[in-house]
């Protein structure tokens, strides 16, 4: 047999292990190794510590575990709480307010952190209690919040993004600049829906109780500004000099979590317990990307010396569709396998194998990178996996899977939209890199 074809049932033996529910990182190296040594014998012993020890050196991935620990200081400060309520008493006189104030919640706390867990967690523990009191849709209440929190995903500063930029080899920094308007549009997006659907229906989203309207301009003015001045500051420290070449993402992340810690003490909140806390996530959520990193940086290596990538590729391209629809045809496979996977599978394992065919087409990298981010955020919000939805369920027992789920539905569709929009008006994405960094 060919190393080619080993490749192939490499492949295969890989996505059968995943539906059988191996953990994927441990799936990556043991058949590395088998399939490796079969190939081309010990070679792949180095072959291993060389790919291990290359990712390891790679600086921006650093920003990883600073920015994992940005966003989960601010969960424990308190800040999605403060700006939900300031949200809630201005917005109260308005139809489906919630779903208002849970977006913009989760849009501007999306800029000050880059996961997700977090951010479902937090806002359905906030929001859902006040929905089902106020008699919200309890599926398009799911929807909002689950939609709403994965928005950190994609609005920078975002994990996938950090870890994305060097597996496609574009500047981390455009593709922040790049995936940040696409972000916004899709708040946009939710928000209009969210509220057109409850202005035509108000039963769906009535406004909330005269009881629990501001009872001050002054009320209001005080709340925002306790909310949005400190979240303004960490969105400079951490997003803003990124940006504006102030700062690498390193250093950036940096000092975001430093910020994150002195507003948690301004805000009274600090305790060694939150610390610990927040230490402890940090270091599982960064070591289970990490560590998927490095076992799939060693099954890449494997896979493309075995010489099936190049084959793929070869015979990807001999279909002669075209930039275009070879493009569209990879954004629908992409979007099937966030069915069943989470994205650091896709970004890690699936996107370097379909990374030659877009370079040979002469496609964009960084708008490419920006539609699978959009495309990936997808694999959030749809089931069998659909995290978002169990984030939920756990803080919102009351609610049904069901009712998450067909909640969740309406707004991945919205999402798809916004993916549409992208892939056929590339300046969405590219507008604003060059503004910033020139053509």
């Amino acid at each position: 047999m060919s190393a080619e074809y080993l490749g192939i049932i490499l492949l295969v033996g890989l996505i059968l292990g995943i539906f059988a529910g191996f953990p994927i990182a441990f799936t990556l190296i043991v058949l590395s190794i088998v399939f490796g040594y079969i190939g081309f014998g010990d070679t792949v012993f180095y072959l291993m510590v060389f790919q291990t020890i290359g990712l390891m050196k790679e600086e921006t991935l650093a920003a990883v575990p600073l920015f994992v620990f940005m966003g989960y200081v601010l969960e424990q400060a308190g800040l999605m709480e403060r700006l939900f309520r300031a949200f809630q008493l201005i917005l109260a006189p308005v139809r489906g307010s919630l779903y208002l104030g849970v977006l913009l919640t989760a849009t501007l706390f999306a800029t000050a952190t880059g996961i997700i867990g977090a951010s479902v967690t937090v806002m359905g523990m906030m929001a859902a209690p006040a929905m089902i009191r106020a008699g919200y849709d309890p599926k398009l209440s799911a929807g909002t919040i689950a939609a709403g929190g994965t928005l950190g995903i994609l609005i920078p500063p975002s994990v996938m993004l950090v870890v994305m930029g060097p597996v496609v080899g574009v500047s981390i920094i455009k593709l922040f600049a790049a995936a940040l308007v696409p972000g916004v549009m899709l708040a946009f997006l939710y928000i209009a829906y969210a509220l057109i659907r409850s202005y035509l229906n108000p039963d769906l989203g009535p406004p909330l109780p005269r009881e629990q309207w501001a009872t001050s301009v002054r009320q209001m003015i005080v709340e925002f500004l306790r909310g949005i001045v400190p979240l303004a500051t960490i969105m400079f420290a951490a997003l803003g000099s990124i940006i504006f070449g102030l700062a690498t993402p390193t250093e950036a992340a940096a000092m975001g979590a430093s910020g994150a810690l002195v507003l948690m003490i301004g805000y009274g909140r600090f305790r060694w317990s939150a610390i610990r806390e927040a230490c402890l996530r940090t270091l599982e959520t960064s070591s289970l990307v990490l560590f998927l990193a490095v076992a799939s940086n060693i099954y890449g290596a494997v896979f493309t010396r075995l010489g099936t990538s190049t084959m793929i590729a070869e015979t990807m391209l001999a279909l002669d569709l075209g930039p275009t629809t070879m493009l569209a045809l990879l954004m629908v496979v992409i979007f099937l396998l966030g069915w069943p996977l989470e994205w650091p599978a896709i970004v890690f394992i699936f996107l370097p194998i379909f990374l030659p065919v877009v370079e040979a087409l002469q496609i964009d990298l960084l708008w490419f990178s920006t539609l699978i981010a959009v495309n990936l955020q997808t694999a959030f919000l749809s089931p069998p996996v659909a995290m978002a939805a169990y984030y939920l369920k756990a803080v919102a027992p009351k609610w049904e899977l069901s009712w998450i789920y067909r909640g969740m539905v309406d707004f991945m569709l919205l999402q798809v939209i916004g993916l549409l929009i992208v892939f056929f008006y590339p300046p969405i994405a590219l507008w604003l890199p060059a503004v910033l960094f020139g053509p």
